[in-house]
């Protein structure tokens, strides 16, 4: 263990940094994934717009699919190193490897270059899943306190911001030093390096992160598992309010590089305004301190309010770079706060879910309840902007119509904040529910009590039984 000072939990500055660590290596692979691979497939690789739809609502309903099993997984693992951890060093070399591949161009054609390329790109998406599901699922076993949860959360989100912000500034840069005019090699290269940066940072994680009792932990059986999910409304609130996050986040930066290509005809815009989501750290820095004066539930539909506030802004700043540069700071703040809340709000519905049916499904909940709000909303949030924009007329590496451009702006301003919106009016119900917690945690904790004494009494009555045979 490091010697690094510690907290009353035991966690070190060194685990909280490669807690961090894990987010900032997935989003360096997954952000590439979602910021640009419809950019790639339609205006690299060379699919229809169509097809590219298509493909990518196929990939997150078929992944989407593959969330519980990944959950199981993780409740079933038995290992000295945790339920979640090994998960770390399993799948960050598979990942890597289906993530170059999605972003490498053979040389194939028609049926069999759209099969490469969703093949590809499902895969990825899946291994993704996989290596994502223990960040999450592994939280309510760093620690029992649920305000060093969200402590620690914030120094995942931070991480992951990190991993954003590299990939979402230097990539279109790289790719252009890289691919030297060639775009298909640009990919292909950065990619590459990406994912050599990530797959050491994940084994780094795998190395300095710790779960409590590990060894102890046993394997949980598949029905016990769904037996978790009954009555947990609390856990359906958070997977819907975390999907309309998602829809409305994956919506406007999916629709970026269009919109600064084609509306604002300048595609450096995207590297700056991507730059600019690090400001999202602003709002996740924030959370400790607002945690102190408000609910969760509040923190959260204050973080939509916001970036629902940027979003509509962004619609009436028109080609105003510098008030879409404000409007996209104000609403980056905003999804700094939604995204992180819904991670630490699906730890605490673990315990609900304990107290509620008497069984503790860490890995279950948190991992099918952060995936199913990750992959619904990002694969719809994928989905409809390029079927809009289709619709609308929109043609690769083309000048663009009025009402292809018209459908640009509303993927990239309004409909995002219609779906933020919407996701705050659903996290209007976890209030109550939130409100209940101590009664939950202090009733679970009198549960464990009578355990203990139990399993102690029962321990002392079988040593009695054997000295009396031993006389």
């Amino acid at each position: 263990m490091s010697n690094t000072k510690t907290n009353s939990n035991g966690l070190s500055l060194k685990n909280r940094i490669a807690y961090a660590g894990t987010d900032a290596a997935g989003n360096l692979l997954y952000c590439t994934l979602t910021s640009f691979i419809n950019f790639y497939h339609t205006d690299v690789f060379g699919l229809s717009i169509g097809t590219a739809a298509i493909i990518a609502l196929f990939v997150r309903i078929l992944n989407t699919a593959t969330v519980p099993l990944w959950g199981l997984a993780i409740d079933k693992t038995r290992s000295v190193y945790g339920k979640s951890r090994p998960w770390f060093a399993r799948l960050a070399i598979p990942f890597g490897v289906f993530m170059c591949l999605t972003f490498f161009t053979p040389h194939l054609s028609g049926n069999s270059r759209v099969a490469y390329a969703a093949f590809t790109y499902l895969t990825a998406s899946i291994l993704y899943t996989g290596i994502s599901t223990p960040i999450t699922a592994i939280l309510p076993n760093l620690s029992n306190e649920s305000y060093e949860r969200t402590k620690l959360n914030s120094f995942r989100m931070i991480g992951g911001n990190i991993g954003y912000f590299v990939t979402a500034t230097f990539t279109l840069t790289l790719v252009s030093v890289l691919g030297r005019g060639n775009r298909q090699q640009g990919f292909s290269l950065t990619v590459l390096l990406y994912t050599a940066i990530s797959v050491c940072m994940f084994f780094y994680a795998f190395r300095n992160t710790r779960e409590v009792n590990a060894k102890t932990a046993k394997s949980l059986p598949i029905r016990d598992s769904f037996k978790a999910l009954r009555s947990n409304w609390p856990w359906v609130i958070v997977v819907l309010g975390s999907a309309f996050y998602w829809l409305g986040n994956s919506t406007r930066t999916s629709s970026l590089i269009y919109y600064s290509r084609y509306y604002l005809e300048n595609e450096n815009y995207v590297s700056i305004l991507n730059a600019l989501v690090l400001t999202q750290m602003i709002g996740v820095a924030a959370i400790p301190f607002l945690a102190r004066r408000l609910s969760k539930t509040c923190i959260m539909i204050l973080g939509f309010f916001i970036a629902a506030v940027g979003q509509i802004s962004l619609g009436i700043a028109g080609r105003n770079f510098t008030v879409i540069v404000i409007a996209w700071v104000i609403t980056s703040i905003g999804t700094g706060i939604a995204v992180s809340m819904p991670f630490a709000m699906l730890s605490d519905t673990v315990d609900y879910g304990e107290y509620k049916n008497g069984v503790r499904a860490s890995g279950f909940l948190t991992a099918v309840g952060s995936a199913v709000g990750l992959q619904v909303g990002t694969g719809l949030g994928d989905f409809v902007p390029l079927k809009l924009m289709q619709h609308f007329g929109y043609v690769a590496n083309q000048k663009q119509s009025a009402t292809a451009l018209a459908a640009m702006k509303t993927g990239f301003s309004y409909l995002p904040a219609a779906f933020f919106i919407i996701g705050a009016v659903i996290m209007i119900f976890y209030y109550r529910f939130e409100k209940n917690e101590s009664v939950v945690l202090e009733e679970l904790a009198n549960r464990r009590e009578k355990i203990t004494d139990t399993d102690n009494r029962h321990r002392n009555t079988v040593h009695k039984n054997r000295l009396v045979q031993e006389v």
